[in-house]
């Protein structure tokens, strides 16, 4: 078995696989990629696979529904090429808040997705901070889960953290913000609050102390900002100072931008999972890379070595 490696990228996000494949310093493989006059997908992979180890870079977002169908293709394009083994790289999750039944005659989207790459021939996903921790338990094949906030740190490692103290949103992220608060060596609090519907939340109370503190909120999406920014307003009426905002994935849907701009967040940190653009945004954004971080654990994957130890 020829067991060289071949990095395919889809078109969701061009900029980061073209980083992964730098560091690597390894070409993407030539790809055509394009649409019918009817809106369906056409894919060609343009280079031999036969017997390679495939990974696909394709994040499910911005566009969930076009960026998950291209990729589904791009599996079954490599699988019938005769690919050795197939790894889908999705820097973003697409669905995984779509995780549990917690309504009436609705689905869990999350494990459809999963269905829908391991049918398609993935033999293993690498991604980056689940929305949910038990989307790992919805797959069958191998799942690498890496987490974004050691690139975050090391950023905030660089600034005045002095009289600062990480805070989480909700409860529901109070894992990811106790991760920051040990790396950084750091107090933790959170914020409480109550969601209304899928973009209204309503801030409450918080435990810990942010009185006269700089405050760094994290979570692990920003979409439309109503949790960070309901959280930075009762953050600022307990006291708290400066306000920076962290996130791994920055999807900035709809009202996000308007609703960071009234809020108390003097700066929102985000990584390049996902291919937006923050220059006419109004908000001051800072984008960091995971491009390094994926390119090791490929890598890693590649060499059959440990992908824990990346975080030791």
């Amino acid at each position: 078995m020829n067991f060289d490696l071949k990095l395919i990228s889809g078109t969701s996000n061009v900029p980061l696989a073209t980083k992964i494949a730098d560091v690597m310093d390894h070409p993407l493989c030539a790809m055509n990629i394009s649409d019918f006059p009817d809106g369906e997908t056409f894919v060609q992979i343009l280079e031999d696979v036969r017997g390679r180890d495939v990974f696909i870079i394709q994040s499910t977002a911005p566009n969930p529904n076009r960026s998950l169908m291209e990729l589904l293709i791009i599996i079954d394009a490599a699988r019938r090429s005769s690919a050795g083994r197939i790894t889908a790289v999705m820097p973003c999750y697409g669905y995984a808040r779509q995780d549990k039944k917690d309504q009436p005659r609705v689905p869990i989207t999350a494990k459809l997705v999963a269905n829908l790459l391991t049918a398609a021939g993935a033999d293993r996903v690498l991604t980056l901070d689940f929305h949910a921790g038990q989307i790992q338990g919805f797959f069958d094949i191998p799942v690498d889960n890496l987490f974004a906030y050691p690139v975050i740190s090391e950023y905030l490692r660089h600034l005045d953290l002095e009289n600062t103290v990480i805070c989480s949103p909700d409860v529901g992220s109070i894992k990811l913000a106790s991760s920051f608060a040990r790396r950084l060596d750091l107090p933790l609090a959170t914020v409480e609050k109550t969601r209304l519907s899928g973009s209204k939340v309503k801030a409450t109370s918080i435990i810990g102390t942010v009185k006269d503190m700089d405050v760094v909120l994290v979570d692990d999406i920003v979409s439309t900002a109503g949790s960070l920014a309901e959280a930075a307003r009762v953050i600022a009426e307990h006291g708290g100072r400066k306000i920076l905002a962290c996130a791994t994935h920055g999807l900035l849907a709809g009202p996000a931008i308007q609703r960071i701009k009234d809020s108390p967040i003097n700066k929102l940190v985000i990584t390049d999972t996902i291919n937006i653009n923050t220059e006419t945004s109004g908000v001051e954004v800072k984008v960091l890379s995971v491009a390094e971080l994926l390119a090791q654990a490929i890598n890693r994957i590649h060499h059959n070595e440990s992908i824990s130890s990346l975080f030791d």
